[in-house]
């Protein structure tokens, strides 16, 4: 009878424990996943602003020539 009540012990403490080792590990990551989010969005968004810079550059450098050109043959 007391080997019952000792695995029911066990058992429910064990559960218990995982209970809790859930909870700190799930914090730990939401602490993580916000500090890489904070480092990440600033260099996503320069990334993407660079980028769309360059992008934004190639139609404007083409006009400029275009506009050269033409000054520069009348």
């Amino acid at each position: 009878m007391i080997e019952i009540l000792l695995t029911v012990i066990f058992i429910a403490l064990f559960v218990w424990t995982a209970k809790l080792l859930f909870k700190i590990s799930w914090g730990i990551a939401k602490i993580l996943a916000t500090v890489l989010l904070v480092l990440a969005v600033p260099v996503l968004a320069l990334c993407l602003i660079f980028a769309g810079g360059v992008t934004l550059l190639i139609p404007i450098l083409i006009v400029a020539g275009v506009v050269g050109i033409i000054k520069l043959f009348t």
